[in-house]
């Protein structure tokens, strides 16, 4: 009985157990959700619907670009549109696997999605846009008018 029990300074008394480890509730509640105890079927069809792509812009002399990570998509998947200086990147996949074996079969299915807008500057050449998708990257070039592109720095006389 000695092992169960134990008698603290201020004499009250608190169960205690020798062979169990005691986690406060910050553990405990990371351990909820911690997707690693879930089963594998279900991580693999629940982490990736509910991340939004990861996006580089970069700026050069001559264009901005918007480079976005999304692997396993095809470049029918997305749809960019252009509206009053709003860029809008969407995607929708849809993905289904059957398997039939002797008299079990099993259906999977999957969907994806996301949606990203961005604000242009009044700088960009909406006509001369671009995009690709070339392995797991969509690639947007969004030229600069040339009025907007900066300009070589110049000495000026002094008549």
């Amino acid at each position: 009985m000695s092992a169960l029990m134990n008698i603290s300074k201020n004499g009250h008394n608190a169960r205690t157990y020798s062979n169990v480890s005691h986690r406060n509730w910050s553990n405990w509640i990371d351990d909820l959700f911690n997707v690693d105890a879930f089963p594998s079927t279900f991580t693999n069809n629940l982490t990736p619907e509910f991340s939004v792509p990861k996006v580089n812009v970069r700026e050069t002399k001559d264009d901005y670009f918007v480079d976005m990570a999304v692997p396993g998509m095809k470049k029918t998947d997305f749809n960019i549109d252009l509206d009053n200086e709003l860029l809008t990147i969407s995607a929708e996949a849809k993905e289904e696997n059957e398997n039939s074996e002797d008299t079990f079969t099993r259906r999977e299915f999957g969907y994806k999605s996301f949606k990203r807008t961005f604000t242009l500057p009044e700088s960009i050449d909406e006509s001369k846009i671009k995009a690709k998708y070339e392995d797991g990257i969509l690639s947007i070039q969004l030229p600069k008018r040339e009025d907007a592109k900066p300009k070589p720095a110049r000495t000026i006389k002094i008549s």
